[in-house]
């Protein structure tokens, strides 16, 4: 607010003075002009007569003379200063209109009234910087999930294309540049609810920024950032709580797992992708010679991937002459020990001969250009029909043209950025229970995923974790000396408002004291401290949690039973347990008078 005044009163300083000026002058003309009352003496108006005239004469059509009827000098003074309020009025009136229209003071008054709602949040919420495809994926998900995202995009055309974005809880939008410091606090870095910060913005220099201020600003909390630069990778990593997330590699370890390990490819995506989604297909890459056309860092990555497989292949880039035309200046790619698999495009057609089109399994197209992309894959398709295409793309606008090309997989990098980040911020546990899963191997992959879609179906299952925290209600109730048998995990899997009915949901991992547990087993006995993480369908975390912070259905699991809920009706319930243990012992002495009145 106080940047809106200080931009009010500097661009409408000149009109507020020239309009004092003209009221200040003519009401002191008017205060000297002498009068004449109605017995012929000679009268003066005084400061506030003449402040009451002036105002109504410049504002309205005016009132009539007052006090007494007015001589021609001061009608003269009065018609003067109609006309030169007037002008002050329309020169203020102007510039009030112009700077409404200004884009700074627009920019200025938006934002404030952003920061203002940003810090009345009062709800978890994340910061996205950068709207671009990763950044627009990564807040839909997000939304799906319920959660809020404050959202910071320095370009115009994006920014205003969140207003028609159809959200369940839309974002709140700043238009700035995210590397200000100033603007993640405006966006709530330092508010106890911002849960984590997110720089997907174009370009590792900008991230790299972005994931320093905030690690600068607010240590410890939770920062993901996008970035294809070792360089740049080197330098986050050397923080803590900063999560670097390349989409090039990550994808490439894709590639290396659909060709050694499909069922574990499947799962991870599974479990990664948005809740509620479909589950995506079976994809089984074919074993044998590979043609990488594009050999950069995405060539790069997937290379290195494919000699961890043993598989052989081959890479063809463009021409030095064909790059500088695209980019003036630009450096060639160095093969480096890679030369003798390296084909320098100049003829296409020649490049997939020498590149051996006729005796490969999968051709890669991964330039950035989508029209090259599409163009290598529908010739390499002309010239071996059958063969398994993996393209790239890069632009979102271009979807529809990649969808329409059928390719058996597509790299997009956007939807790789949501899987990573949705397994980072929802649920840290998720990366622990897929290490354990690959190191078990694909065959105890298969069996999970089987195992959960028999329980959850095959859309996108919810992944949270599960704290077994004495501090709450629940679970403290759940720990107490009372309950027997003790608690299982066989009670988290039950519905507590029907304990005959199971939860649509599976125990995945099971951490006790920094020691891990692969699929525990419903029987499995929970200690004070544990943690689990869940996968289930929509809608049964809530359910779930009832355990945590509500400690009836536990006892009602044991009993079936609903204890009392209000201090009243537990008091109530506790002197009837008193009265019937008091008459019980009552009805014991007495019988044991009884026998021995008898002996």
């Amino acid at each position: 607010m106080g940047d809106v005044l200080f931009l009010i009163f500097r661009r409408l300083r000149a009109p507020l003075i020239t309009l004092i000026m003209v009221y200040a002058i003519s009401i002191a003309g008017l205060a000297l002009i002498p009068g004449v009352d109605p017995d012929g003496h000679p009268w003066t108006m005084n400061i506030f007569h003449a402040f009451y005239v002036i105002s109504f004469t410049a504002t309205t059509i005016g009132f009539g003379e007052i006090p007494y009827p007015f001589n021609d000098a001061q009608r003269l003074w009065v018609t003067i200063s109609i006309y030169l309020s007037v002008v002050g009025w329309a020169y203020t009136i102007g510039s009030v209109f112009a700077l409404t229209q200004d884009v700074t003071f627009r920019e200025t008054l938006y934002r404030g009234w952003v920061r203002f709602r940003v810090h009345g949040l009062a709800e978890p919420f994340y910061i996205v910087c950068g709207y671009g495809q990763s950044g627009r994926a990564m807040c839909k998900a997000l939304d799906a999930l319920g959660i809020r995202v404050v959202v910071i995009e320095l370009r115009p055309e994006r920014a205003a294309g969140i207003a028609i974005e159809d959200y369940a809880r839309p974002p709140l939008v700043i238009r700035a540049d995210a590397r200000l410091p100033e603007v993640l606090i405006d966006a709530g870095l330092n508010a106890p609810e911002c849960c984590g910060v997110l720089a997907l913005a174009a370009g590792d220099e900008l991230n790299q920024s972005i994931a320093i201020s905030t690690a600068m600003l607010r240590p410890g909390l939770r920062v993901v950032a996008r970035t294809v630069s070792q360089v740049a990778r080197d330098n986050l990593e050397s923080f803590a709580r900063v999560v670097v997330i390349n989409p090039y590699e990550t994808f490439a370890t894709n590639v290396g797992l659909a060709l050694t390990a499909p069922s574990m490819l499947r799962l991870e995506e599974w479990l990664t992708g948005a809740p509620g989604t479909e589950c995506p297909e079976f994809i089984r890459l074919p074993l044998g010679h590979w043609i990488v056309c594009g050999y950069g860092r995405f060539g790069h990555a997937l290379a290195r991937e494919l000699d961890a497989a043993k598989m052989p292949w081959q890479a063809i880039q463009r021409s030095a002459a064909d790059l500088r035309a695209l980019e003036p200046g630009a450096a060639v790619p160095a093969a480096g020990e890679d030369d003798e698999r390296v084909v320098t495009e100049d003829d296409t057609g020649f490049a997939l001969d020498e590149a051996g089109i006729d005796h490969a399994v999968g051709f890669v197209a991964g330039t950035d250009s989508d029209a090259v992309n599409l163009a290598l894959a529908n010739r390499a398709r002309r010239r071996k029909p059958g063969l398994f295409v993996l393209i790239r793309q890069n632009n979102v606008a271009d979807r529809l043209l990649i969808d329409a090309a059928g390719a058996q997989m597509k790299f997009v990098q956007s939807d790789v950025m949501v899987h990573e980040c949705l397994q980072i911020l929802t649920s840290p546990l998720t990366n622990r229970f897929l290490r354990r899963i690959r190191r078990k191997g694909p065959d105890v992959a298969s069996q999970t995923t089987a195992a959960l879609q028999a329980i959850v179906g095959e859309l996108v299952p919810e992944l949270w974790a599960f704290n077994c925290d004495p501090k709450r209600a629940g679970i403290r109730r759940a720990f107490s000396a009372r309950i027997d048998p003790p608690f299982a995990l066989s009670d988290l899997l039950t519905d507590p408002e029907d304990p005959a009915r199971p939860l649509a949901v599976m125990a995945l991992l099971l951490v006790r004291e920094g020691k891990t547990v692969l699929l525990p087993e419903p029987d499995t006995l929970l200690e004070k401290g544990d943690e689990l993480l869940f996968a289930g369908r929509s809608g049964t975390r809530e359910v779930q949690m009832r355990y945590a912070f509500d400690p009836v259905p536990i006892e009602y699991l044991r009993t079936g039973h609903e204890p009392p809920r209000s201090a009243l009706f537990r008091w109530l319930t506790l002197r009837a347990i008193l009265r019937s243990r008091a008459g019980a012992d009552h009805r014991h002495k007495s019988a044991d008078q009884s026998v021995e009145a008898r002996r």
